[in-house]
């Protein structure tokens, strides 16, 4: 599994116009699940997140964490992060896991976040999405496992 955490002053999802989750300040979390994947890396990376410190305390340095701020987190399933763009100029997504299983891992992450202590708000699984952020930074983790 792969996840892009952005730190955010807020985001939202759109899909046909419609807005489908906002939050304020907090996380947009990016997720990608690999073929590879068995599940084992959900809890891990679901506690590293929630409590990562890259919230600025009263000294200006990143020693907070989203349960320390009551952010939020808005988690976006996106496949292409598996994209392979080692050969030609078509990126080849044979690295992802196939929609079932990517839709189930997505759901029990999201549970584990709220395990967390943060029940985060969600795009929908497999449409297309309008997303849109105020990056906060920028600040831009990659946590893979």
């Amino acid at each position: 599994m792969k996840l892009v955490i952005q730190r955010v002053k807020s985001a939202e999802v759109e899909v046909e116009g419609n807005l489908i989750s906002e939050i304020g300040k907090g996380f947009l979390i990016l997720l990608g699940v690999s073929n590879t994947d068995n599940g084992s890396e959900i809890e891990w990376l679901a506690k590293k997140a929630v409590d990562l410190r890259i919230f600025k305390d009263e000294n200006k340095k990143m020693n907070r964490t989203l349960k320390e701020i009551d952010g939020e987190i808005l988690l976006v399933s996106q496949f292409t992060l598996y994209a392979d763009c080692r050969k030609g100029r078509r990126p080849s997504f044979v690295n992802a896991a196939d929609p079932d299983k990517a839709e189930k891992y997505y759901e029990l992450f999201a549970t584990e976040l709220g395990k967390n202590g943060v029940k985060p708000k969600m795009g929908i699984f497999g449409d297309y999405m309008e997303v849109s952020l105020v990056n906060d930074g920028p600040v831009t983790i990659i946590l893979e496992r």
